[in-house]
């Protein structure tokens, strides 16, 4: 009698189908718990907008009094406006990878 037994599976398959599984799991999991709306992606655009350009307008109000108060060759406008943007954007980088690394651990408590 010849064997009716269905194609074996390879090791290198069952790895793949389970990294499908764990994927798929994941997209389901974030359809069903879709709290976040286009309201809330706007708003963190513009914390991140806010986070840059405060700094750099702070910079901008101290060069101006610098270079009105004590002149030099060099702008200090221009120096603190690179300064500001700088900070700012070191500033939303932090935050983000910040926010990155809660949304990771959530999602690694629920994958659990």
């Amino acid at each position: 009698m010849a064997n009716k037994e269905g194609p074996k599976i390879t090791k290198v398959q069952e790895g793949f189908a389970h990294k499908i599984g764990i994927h798929e799991a994941r997209k389901l999991k974030a359809q069903n718990h879709n709290i976040q709306t286009i309201w809330y992606g706007l708003g963190m655009m513009g914390l991140v907008g806010w986070s840059v350009s405060v700094p750099t307008l702070i910079g901008i109000f101290i060069g101006l009094f610098l270079d009105k108060e004590f002149p030099m060759d060099k702008s200090w406008t221009l120096i603190f406006i690179i300064l500001g943007l700088s900070l700012g954007c070191f500033n939303a980088w932090r935050w983000l990878r910040n926010e990155d690394r809660k949304i990771r651990k959530e999602q690694e408590k629920k994958d659990d």
